[in-house]
């Protein structure tokens, strides 16, 4: 929420012997890893609501403008997603230069010294980010790849599988120790993913059946590779924060510079001769514009939330966006024809996100004689 989606807010437990859960944004694409976070601040039930409804906004509205913007029929060339990435990466960094601003207190003196200190200063601090924004990079551009060939719906559950991903990187680089409803739920999770990627008998014409099998293929592998992106820079992007005290917003600022740097670079390599006749921005419109702001300013509304939401909470939100996704496919988009296989599938996935926060209670004390 990943989170979400260049744009990470992490809060870091450090107190010895504290569980940690993970937990990542349905929409990694946003460059936003949520894991590791300190114990959460009592709220309100008012509060916490409000933090459900802004979790299953923001996870739903993405990944549906997202696809509506790739599936449009308008008049003039679609919009090219390398550039929808450099624009995000830019308001991204404008909105984090702002927050550290407002945090000294609107001092311009400050955030100059600030900057300098933490990233001009600190060379080989601030070169450790290309890794992560680089793959960062990489999975936003494979999000629009991804919701260019499959419904909402189908994303929606396929891309749970970075939970699966996240926790074995978090095992292997973080030495984490996962209990057994982990492993379990991470079991029913792929079952889950492998339902929902079941083939189905199709009336289509032969011709229309195999374009429509080479779109899915396209679109799958682009959420597989999003996936295994996710889980190895959020937890690299974890490893970095734990080492440093560095505020979580300067990390952003570094990781939006280099993702700016990677955007255009892969924007001019791969799209270069169609900005050139007709500039970066063409095809935009309102739609365009929303998807941007969604996916450079989601995972900072999330970050602010998500210390008030638990992980019964989470679950929630991820199960009303899976179950948003496909209505929202089904009666709006009318890109998506569920099947009896793909429900089996995300109710697996959806089962296997609420026994994945799932937390044990711990056995009573033996009663003394």
């Amino acid at each position: 929420m990943a989170l979400n989606d260049g744009t990470v807010g992490v809060d870091t437990a450090r107190q010895k012997g504290e569980s940690h859960s993970l937990s990542v944004s349905a929409t990694s694409s946003q460059q936003c890893l949520l894991s590791s976070h300190r114990p959460l601040v009592m709220a309100s039930p008012r509060l916490k609501y409000l933090s459900l409804g802004v979790l299953v906004f923001q996870t739903t509205s993405l990944v549906l403008t997202m696809r509506y913007s790739r599936t449009l029929q308008a008049e003039g060339p679609r919009y090219l997603a390398s550039s929808a990435v450099v624009v995000a990466e830019v308001m991204k960094i404008l909105t984090c230069v702002l927050l550290v601003f407002k945090e000294h207190n609107y001092s311009m003196r400050a955030l100059n010294s600030l900057l300098r200190q933490e990233i001009a200063h600190k060379p080989i601090e601030t070169l450790k980010l290309a890794i992560p924004s680089g793959i960062y990079t990489l999975q936003n551009n494979l999000l629009y790849v991804a919701l260019s060939n499959l419904d909402a719906a189908t994303y929606q559950v396929t891309y749970q599988l970075k939970i699966l991903t996240t926790a074995l990187f978090s095992v292997s680089m973080l030495g984490r120790r996962l209990g057994v409803y982990q492993w379990l739920s991470l079991l029913i999770l792929m079952a889950g993913v492998a339902l929902v990627q079941w083939p189905s008998e199709s009336a289509a014409a032969p011709e229309q059946e195999a374009l429509s099998a080479g779109s899915q293929f396209v679109g799958v592998t682009a959420v597989l590779v999003a996936c295994f992106s996710s889980g190895f820079a959020g937890v690299y992007f974890e490893k970095i924060l734990k080492e440093s005290k560095q505020s979580v917003w300067v990390r952003n600022i570094q990781l939006g510079m280099f993702g700016l740097v990677f955007g255009l670079f892969g924007m001019l390599s791969y799209d270069g001769e169609r900005v050139r006749e007709s500039g970066m921005f063409q095809g935009y419109s309102t739609v365009t514009w929303t998807v941007v702001a969604l996916q450079a300013l989601g995972g900072l509304v999330i970050a602010a939330v998500i210390k008030y939401a638990d992980n019964i909470l989470k679950g929630f939100a991820t199960s009303l966006s899976i179950i948003l996704s496909t209505l929202i496919s089904y009666f709006w988009l009318q890109d998506f024809d569920p099947t009896s296989v793909f429900f089996m599938g995300a109710v697996l996935v959806i089962a296997a996100t609420f026994l994945y926060g799932y937390e044990g209670k711990p056995s009573p004390n033996p009663s003394r004689a």
